[in-house]
């Protein structure tokens, strides 16, 4: 089956997987506050907007992974104190789905950030238990959503969150989890889990085919 793009979130740990039929030649290059997905030097040139972008920015509310240019204002809305929830509707349903020829929809999700939001503004994550939301904007509708458990959503096909099972507890192995499922056209993928005894670090991974 193919699904194409998506996104596994749960409280402690999340990754994000680029399956592509029409842009193969991609990779996740891991940096120090971020994982990018960019064309190998092998790619040919395309101004396509979608091939290239941030899909994995921690940031001490929480960390933000998605399938496109939206996951750098879903970050920064976090880092301002707006609620995962309320990031994650209003970069989403800004940017809206993707204007290509499958009207592609943005999917993302929240890992590790705080569950509830006092009256008196958003708390932070510092002393809260981790929670994670998931998000996806398609051209009928927008859905975000607080999950328990790890929980998929993807461009095609599984485009409603659903239940998955990703027995990982740090990023390289959720990346490679997410890397090894059995979806077709597998490229590339990146994994992040809150950093042992901390509620506000984060380590990332990437994994290339």
């Amino acid at each position: 089956m193919y699904v194409g793009r998506f996104v596994v979130v749960a409280p402690t740990v999340g990754a994000y997987r680029v399956s592509s039929r029409s842009f193969p030649n991609r990779q996740a290059i891991d940096r120090d506050s971020r994982v990018t997905i960019a064309p190998t030097p092998a790619a040919e040139e395309t101004d396509n907007p979608y091939v290239s972008y941030n899909c994995l920015r921690p940031t001490d509310r929480g960390a933000v992974i998605g399938n496109g240019s939206h996951v750098d204002p879903i970050a920064e809305k976090l880092a301002l104190g707006y609620p995962a929830r309320d990031a994650l509707a209003t970069a989403l349903l800004a940017l809206d789905f993707e204007r290509d020829e499958y009207d592609t929809p943005r999917i993302a999700g929240v890992v590790g950030t705080a569950p509830v939001v006092e009256s008196s503004g958003p708390r932070t994550a510092d002393g809260d238990e981790p929670a994670a939301y998931v998000g996806i904007v398609r051209r009928d509708g927008l859905v975000v959503e607080r999950v328990t458990e790890p929980t998929l959503v993807a461009t095609y096909e599984r485009t409603e969150p659903e239940p998955f099972e990703l027995a990982a507890d740090d990023a390289a192995a959720a990346a490679r989890t997410v890397y090894e499922r059995a979806f077709e056209h597998p490229i590339c993928a990146a994994g992040v889990a809150l950093a042992e005894g901390s509620g506000s670090r984060f380590e990332t991974a990437a994994v290339n085919g």
